[in-house]
């Protein structure tokens, strides 16, 4: 009569073979540590792959003029000569000043009116509310392209030309459309409960929005603003048509004076592209840590 073996993995008392069990628990555990290493692996080169114009920005910037279309990313020869060009040329802390206020402003009133209007929408409930998130969501499908020339005859006809007002005002209103939908639909996915014990124990709408609804919204509200900053910041079309006089001109309007046909200079073109994009990076750099939170409660919630 033949005997039957136990397997392998199985004792002779029939309980599990703790080699067996230790050799399983390894391969599982080595699964995702391959995964990871990947993962970071392929993230890695996109993220070489992405820097790349960004390293070949800034050493074209540092390049002198003999040097600038070299194939090499990097050079030997460096130079600020360059920076010193453009600011010589132009009144640089001038259209700093003005970008800077610009986006400051439009950012602040885009996050304030995005706040109360998630508010007045999910936890006041006012009249007409959704018909009016409904009517700020048509908006969105409206490029800022398609309303550069109405908004110019516009600004024209009420004084909006080389004023401040005339970039903040339709930057905060072209602005305000996205900050709504973002904290809109990220209060909808807070707890109701917070805010009816809150109305039962008797606060006012101002300490409920002050005390209770912006602390929870401020994630989101950091998103949005740097979000709106960045879009202010660098915008163009508008500001060029607006912006006219040359103490008025926003920072992004300056390399256009370094490109052209018959006039070129890319070491100080670069140079200037690189001064538009230092004050975002340092932006960044700030609030990474609010601005990456902000956006995964919005992915996840919203």
């Amino acid at each position: 009569m033949a005997t039957q073996t136990a397997p392998s993995h199985l004792s002779t008392d029939g309980g599990t073979d703790p080699g067996a069990s230790m050799a399983a628990a390894n391969v599982g555990s080595v699964r995702p540590r391959w995964r990871s290493r990947v993962a970071v692996t392929l993230l890695s080169a996109v993220a070489v792959i992405w820097l790349l114009p960004v390293v070949y920005l800034v050493s074209v910037s540092l390049r002198p003029p003999e040097n600038a279309f070299d194939s090499s990313i990097l050079s030997t020869h460096v130079t600020f000569d360059n920076f010193l060009v453009v600011f010589k040329d132009n009144p640089i802390p001038r259209y700093l000043l003005n970008s800077v206020l610009v986006s400051a402003v439009s950012t602040a009133i885009v996050a304030a009116a995005g706040a109360f209007f998630a508010y007045g929408t999910t936890v006041l409930k006012l009249r007409y509310s959704q018909a009016m998130y409904a009517a700020i969501l048509i908006t969105l499908m409206v490029p800022l392209g398609a309303l550069v020339v109405p908004l110019g005859a516009l600004l024209q006809m009420f004084g909006g030309i080389n004023n401040y007002w005339g970039l903040i005002g339709p930057y905060a209103a072209l602005g305000i459309p996205f900050a709504v939908v973002v904290l809109v639909g990220f209060m909808h996915s807070l707890p109701k409960e917070v805010f009816e014990a809150a109305v039962i124990d008797g606060v006012s709408a101002r300490k409920l929005l002050t005390q209770v609804v912006l602390p929870m919204l401020r994630p989101s509200m950091i998103f949005v603003a740097v979000w709106q900053f960045i879009t202010s910041w660098n915008e163009f079309f508008l500001a060029l048509t607006v912006m006219t006089k040359d103490t008025m001109k926003t920072l992004p309007l300056i390399p256009q004076q370094y490109s052209g046909v018959y006039v070129g200079n890319p070491g100080a073109l670069f140079a200037i592209l690189v001064l538009v994009a230092a004050p975002l990076v340092l932006l960044y750099l700030i609030v990474q840590r609010w601005f990456v939170a902000g956006l995964i409660e919005g992915s996840v919630k919203g």
